[in-house]
């Protein structure tokens, strides 16, 4: 099969008739069989996908088909999609099928995208990992004994393998970046309120946005230009005018770019990380633009501040599933009490039971003022610095995560080291800016290396016009192996 890093090079093909919808839909299928044991989805829609192809040749060869005719797409399973199944990897869910489709989802159709199938997720999105799925853990292409990332995780592998095109998945604390650094794929983040949450299962609705995951920039400007705008479903999204991220990718003109010292320079991070992050940065003041170092200093602050009002979002946003409508219902039931309990209980996995608890314990009356009030006030300090930093700066330049992709089985008894893996991602779901991950290398075992770019509220335009421009300076396979080995140890030399 033909891989095709952008869209464009896959419409050029379909339109000189060297290949077709149908022909695209039955490799990926094949891909997605060949794949099974990575876990990445959880419900193919092979038929279907079949169908719709069928129907978007007919439309191509009419000149008709919109700006994503060819492009084969998954959705993570917190996405809905009208007639079909939607369970955020939850026991809780079983059975359920949406009687309505995402507002995101609908303007990919509306635009001839062809959804292959659902993919795996953490449990309601609430991991780092994607092992909290009740439909198992997903594995890592790159090491099928490693993780993926989460939550996001099923999304991102199957971008990676090759068993989509693109993939559409949800960020709350950087499950969109954190899987497609660990996957060596494009992760974005918009702007909260960019694209519309409606039809998203929410876990925190004041930090959930949705983000498509491909393997150019190009093919994230456009997909967040089709979601992107107001919509009468939701009202917290954006009502400004959505550019034209796919034409305005041309990068001109030198940048301010700050760098997060503690996520370049500390020990904490691993040395190929340190390396490849560096490399990066010396290239773009060789090239003229202004590069710095930057302390953020409630950085230290970010990831307790977001566990707390996540927790607590959750804990109410979840207090819906209770067995009583729809889904998982215990069979160990005596009266409405024990209907809650027993449903509730047996229906979630450990890691959304410990979420729920902590989130109603920071939401209860002797605790609300210490916890949940505080922890407002401090996102509103995060958010103030993260303006400050952002006035100065064109764009903020970290790693994404401390480490490369780790085994599976790892962290999953260890729920601190599991919720560090976080610490450089959540600072743009708590402020509520734009970040994107793109592919920076790979270490020493081949396990890929992402780099973060965040920018200021709203300014996605700069953001990926910047990242596409980064990109073709890390994928420059001469220019990128010397600047690696400038920072390689001595004795790797």
């Amino acid at each position: 099969m033909k891989e095709y890093l952008t869209l464009a090079d896959l419409q050029h093909d379909l339109r000189a008739g060297n290949t077709t919808c149908v022909k695209l839909v039955g490799q990926y299928l094949a891909r997605i069989e060949t794949y099974q044991h990575l876990n990445a989805f959880v419900e193919v829609y092979a038929e279907e996908a079949r169908q719709r192809a069928l129907e978007v040749d007919a439309r191509l060869a009419r000149h008709e088909a919109g700006r994503l005719a060819g492009l084969v797409l998954g959705i993570k399973d917190v996405l809905c999609l009208s007639g079909h199944g939607v369970q955020a990897g939850s026991k809780i869910l079983n059975g359920y099928r949406s009687p309505f489709t995402a507002t995101a989802v609908q303007r990919l159709l509306d635009e001839d995208a062809i959804i292959i199938g659902r993919q795996n997720c953490d449990e309601f999105a609430m991991g780092s990992s994607n092992e909290s799925s009740y439909f198992g853990p997903v594995r890592n292409t790159a090491d099928p004994e490693r993780v993926p990332g989460g939550s996001s995780g099923g999304s991102a592998v199957a971008v990676q393998a090759g068993m989509c095109h693109a993939s559409l998945g949800s960020d709350t604390g950087g499950s969109v970046r954190q899987p497609a650094a660990f996957c060596g794929v494009v992760g974005l983040k918009p702007s909260y309120g960019r694209i519309s949450r409606w039809g998203l299962l929410a876990y925190a609705s004041s930090f959930d946005c949705i983000g498509p995951i491909t393997k150019s920039v190009e093919d994230a400007a456009l997909l967040l230009e089709v979601m992107a705008g107001p919509d009468e479903f939701d009202s917290t999204v954006s009502g400004r005018e959505v550019p034209r991220y796919s034409q305005k990718l041309a990068w001109e003109g030198q940048a301010r770019i700050g760098y997060l010292r503690e996520s370049v320079e500390s020990e904490a991070v691993a040395p190929a990380i340190r390396q490849r992050t560096q490399a990066v940065l010396d290239e773009l003041r060789e090239q003229g633009h202004s590069v710095e170092p930057v302390d953020m200093t409630l950085l230290k602050y970010c990831l307790p501040t977001y566990y707390i009002l996540t927790t607590a979002e959750a804990s109410s946003n979840l207090s819906r599933f209770d067995g009583v409508r729809y889904g998982y219902r215990s069979e160990q039931v005596v009266d409405l009490e024990s209907l809650y309990k027993q449903s509730r209980t047996e229906g979630f996995g450990a890691e959304v039971r410990r979420r729920i608890l902590l989130g109603t314990f920071v939401l209860s009356a002797n605790y609300y003022d210490a916890y949940y009030t505080r922890a407002q006030r401090v996102r509103k300090l995060i958010r103030q610095e993260t303006e400050r930093l952002l006035s100065q700066y064109d764009f903020l330049i970290s790693s994404v995560t401390p480490t490369t992709s780790f085994r599976l089985g790892e962290k999953m008894e260890d729920s601190l080291q599991m919720y560090l893996a976080d610490i450089f991602t959540v600072q743009a779901n708590v402020a509520g800016v734009p970040a994107i991950s793109i592919p920076n290398g790979l270490d020493e075992d081949g396990l890929p290396i992402g780099l973060q770019i965040m920018s200021r509220a709203f300014s996605e335009e700069n953001l990926l016009a910047f990242s596409a421009h980064l990109s073709t300076i890390i994928s420059n396979p001469e220019k990128e192996n010397r600047l690696f080995e400038k920072h390689l140890p001595v004795e790797e030399k």
